[in-house]
């Protein structure tokens, strides 16, 4: 088997902080943790701030926050090449001017085995999504109130 049929799905994210929000960088050992744990594999990560102008910069990840301490260290040198002028304009049209945001693009390493069983017998995926959880805690919410 190749690599490609080793591979799991892969997706991406933009995390935006907005203007004046601390980058206090405790999410970060969730991250580590995943990978870790093998769960996923980051194929890209670049962290940028959006200017008032609208142009979006790429910022060190070494010391995010700017306080001389390498912060995402661990991080360092992960680039696959796979963030380009595309995805840096997606990430400027999502970003709020002044804000500091996140592109991840990672590999969802546990279903690699379930995506590669589907492939060898000519299964191909047709649709994909994501229900945003606030949209779930909404409706169970709503589910609960329409009991009482």
């Amino acid at each position: 088997m190749t690599d490609e049929l080793l591979m799991g799905p892969i997706d991406y994210l933009i995390v935006e902080w907005p203007p004046g929000s601390p980058l206090t960088g405790e999410a970060f050992p969730h991250l580590v943790d995943l990978v870790d744990r093998g769960l996923i594999r980051i194929l890209d990560l670049s962290f940028v701030i959006k200017g008032e102008d609208g142009t979006v910069t790429e910022v060190d990840i070494a010391d995010f926050d700017g306080d001389g301490i390498p912060d995402l260290a661990v991080f360092e040198g992960v680039h696959s090449d796979l963030i380009g002028d595309e995805e840096y304009a997606e990430a400027g049209d999502a970003l709020a001017p002044g804000a500091a945001g996140a592109i991840i693009i990672y590999e969802n390493a546990w279903a690699a085995p379930f995506a590669t069983a589907l492939r060898r017998n000519g299964a191909q995926l047709i649709a994909a999504g994501r229900i945003p959880a606030d949209a779930i805690l909404a409706t169970l919410d709503a589910l609960d109130a329409a009991e009482d």
